[in-house]
């Protein structure tokens, strides 16, 4: 590799949505937040929980309830 061109890689501190921290290195030098880890996402806890991001599950709901299947 050549010398002086890569960015600084150190250890930082990850803080979770759910209050999980962790450590791990990265180029970032300051602590990162996140809304998902491994410790809340529905694919390693197999629990299905719905991420609703400014109301949309609940919008889709509404839009969607009188509805009924469509005949085949």
């Amino acid at each position: 590799m050549k010398a002086g061109i890569h960015p600084q890689y150190s250890e930082i501190q990850v803080t979770c949505s759910c209050g999980n921290t962790f450590v791990t290195r990265s180029t970032v030098n300051k602590p990162l937040h996140v809304e998902v880890c491994s410790a809340c996402h529905p694919f390693y806890t197999g629990k299905q929980k719905i991420v609703d991001t400014a109301g949309r599950v609940e919008k889709f709901r509404q839009r969607y309830a009188g509805k009924s299947k469509a005949a085949a």
